[in-house]
């Protein structure tokens, strides 16, 4: 921490911290409302933030974890590249997996703010973009066997306005190698938009409190954040904690999967904790490696998701986290021309779960259990021609279905999870949207009964949805992990159910298929998929009886199950709403099955 930083009184400093947060959020808005993808629009696959003038992460708001982390290590290369000849009126985007960022697929805008001629702060918008020029009609490439095999066009901080004016060489590039150029460029502008609006909020921020006092807020604010974090670490036992993980096979690539491990060290007297990801896998010929800013995010954002909920998520807090790496790794250090091309998915999915279910060895309240990961064929990415606009190609990620939350000590798992990194800060696509939009229709979406990982505090079920194309051929790339191994239960709390997905065929036996495919879908052709279940938390049999009522009553859970998992027995039925529990013969069931 500063020593010799001016204090600033706590009131402004917090109106002045919420005013930089609504600024973050009119960015999100900004960009909800103008992107023309659906995966922007309507699942809001994106995430902005604000950064310091030198670097340092100051206000994310409801960034994605996994987004967020890493941004400041992009700004920095920003300023190294183009040392001496940054702008008022310039932009940059940098997508490059090697400097900071997470992967290919995620475009980051960033917009160098200037006030009285200083570079006070760079407002930074990153999007997950449908189609990047990749060699399948994907941005997500499981089988990529390096960087050219991906085929993204890869844009380490390039300068891409000037003046407020496009660069229009840049746009050319990307129009001319993109499926969907009409779409990338509404996205593109959606995504600068959202940092040029930031980008007139900050200058007003300043010119009402002065570049004196906005300089003093922000470093007092993140020593007034570091501080939040001691108090939380110095909370926590001393302990060193060491868990592993495993990811699905690759057919034909890597028939074991990787072993992953992290281990947490917690220092309570330094209020540190050192994170040690150097005991895993040298980089594979896949796009399985994960970039330094995903897999780093990917652990800090389970070690928050440990800890008070109202700690904020910025460069002071980070200060008391250390990190070790190794040199060479599928795990935050890929060696190029390795591809990251599903750095932001399945490996750091994995990451998150191991690290905030390796909190539960602490004891009872600590930790949470494993969430349900994988982008199944409800997050598939369809392409194809949509004959009803004259055969004009389109290229969209779904975010149709998800996998179902992990419990906590205090909460059942959260439906609308989607995946680790994502942690429900995203939105589930309107079904009627996408059919909107593509020449996409859906069949089914619910829930499936019997899925979650049963526990004093359940997991959330896993979806099931199937889809198929409308009048012409569609090609769905299904980039799916969470398929083998099942998500953990911790303190006693069951797993959650691992995912499938299946080729339906009129005239046919349904297909069982692997986790990771590329399907070429004729109309009648359907694709089927159920995501994965999150775990349960603690002993099923202590989880109040009521709660498992109510769990039946909405069909999350069966009869059988409550009377053969959480020991709870009914009178009455469904059907007339006269269903009861049994109080007595429950307490009896229980005793029963814990002998």
């Amino acid at each position: 921490m500063s020593e010799d930083t001016p204090p600033l009184d706590p009131v402004p400093m917090s109106v002045m911290a919420n005013r930089l947060d609504g600024i973050v959020r009119e960015m999100t808005n900004t960009l909800l409302r103008s992107a023309r993808s659906a995966v922007i629009s309507s699942a809001r696959d994106f995430s902005c933030c604000l950064v310091t003038g030198d670097d340092r992460l100051l206000a994310p708001a409801e960034g994605l974890p996994v987004h967020i982390f890493g941004c400041h290590i992009q700004t920095a290369n920003m300023r190294r590249y183009h040392a001496g000849d940054i702008c008022r009126g310039d932009a940059y985007l940098d997508n490059d997996p090697y400097g900071g960022n997470t992967h290919p697929a995620d475009h980051t805008f960033m917009v160098p703010v200037f006030f009285e001629g200083e570079h006070l702060f760079t407002a930074v918008s990153k999007c997950l973009m449908a189609d990047i020029g990749n060699s399948i009609p994907s941005s997500y490439f499981v089988r990529a066997q390096d960087v050219y095999h991906e085929g993204a066009l890869v844009f380490p901080g390039v300068r891409i306005q000037r003046d407020f004016r496009n660069i229009e060489d840049i746009i050319r590039m990307c129009r001319a190698r993109i499926r969907v150029p009409d779409q990338w460029y509404g996205d593109y502008l959606a995504g600068l938009g959202a940092a040029r609006v930031a980008e007139r909020r900050l200058e007003a921020f300043c010119e009402k409190y002065g570049a004196a006092t906005v300089k003093t807020f922000m470093q007092g604010w993140l020593d007034y954040s570091e501080r939040r974090m001691i108090e939380a670490i110095r909370a926590l036992p001393r302990a060193r904690l060491v868990n592993t993980g495993k990811s699905d096979p690759l057919e034909g690539l890597l028939p074991e999967g990787l072993d992953l491990k992290v281990i947490v060290e917690i220092d309570p007297d330094a209020a540190e904790i050192h994170v040690d990801l150097s005991d895993n896998p040298p980089c594979v010929d896949a796009g399985l490696n994960t970039s330094l800013g995903a897999a780093t995010s990917a652990v800090v954002g389970a070690i928050f998701n440990t800890l008070d909920s109202d700690l904020p998520r910025n460069e002071g807090a980070f200060r008391r986290l250390r990190f070790t790496y190794a040199e060479d790794s599928v795990v935050a250090a890929p060696r190029f021309p390795h591809s990251c091309s599903m750095a932001t998915t399945n490996v750091s999915e994995r990451l998150v779960n191991i690290t905030q279910s390796a909190f539960a060895q602490l004891g009872e309240g600590k930790g949470l259990a494993e969430g349900g990961a994988g982008l199944g064929a409800g997050m598939a990415v369809i392409s194809g021609l949509d004959i009803a606009r004259g055969g004009k190609p389109y290229v969209n990620r779904l975010m149709l279905s998800t996998n179902g939350g992990p419990a906590s000590d205090t909460a059942d798992g959260w439906v609308n999870y989607a995946i680790p990194v994502i942690a429900g800060l995203m939105y589930r696509d309107s079904v009627e949207v996408d059919e909107l939009k593509h020449p996409i229709r859906v069949r089914s979406l619910g829930l499936v009964t019997d899925s979650a990982g049963a526990g004093r505090r359940r997991g959330a079920p896993a979806q099931q949805i199937e889809y198929g194309p409308v009048d012409a051929p569609m090609t769905a790339v299904i980039s799916c992990d969470g398929q083998h191994s099942q998500p953990r239960g911790v303190r006693g709390g069951q797993n959650g159910t691992s995912g499938e997905t299946w080729l339906l065929s009129e005239n046919a036996a349904p297909e069982r298929l692997p986790n990771v495919v590329q399907l070429r879908l004729a109309p009648g052709q359907r694709v089927s998929g159920r995501d994965s279940a999150g775990g349960g938390y603690g002993d099923p049999l202590e989880r109040e009886p009521e709660r498992v009522r109510v769990d039946v009553l909405e069909g999350w859970e069966s009869i059988a199950k409550a009377r053969d998992v959480y020991g709870v027995i009914f009178t009455g039925h469904i059907e007339d709403d006269s269903l009861a529990v049994d109080m007595a013969a429950t307490a009896s069931h229980r005793a029963a099955l814990r002998t």
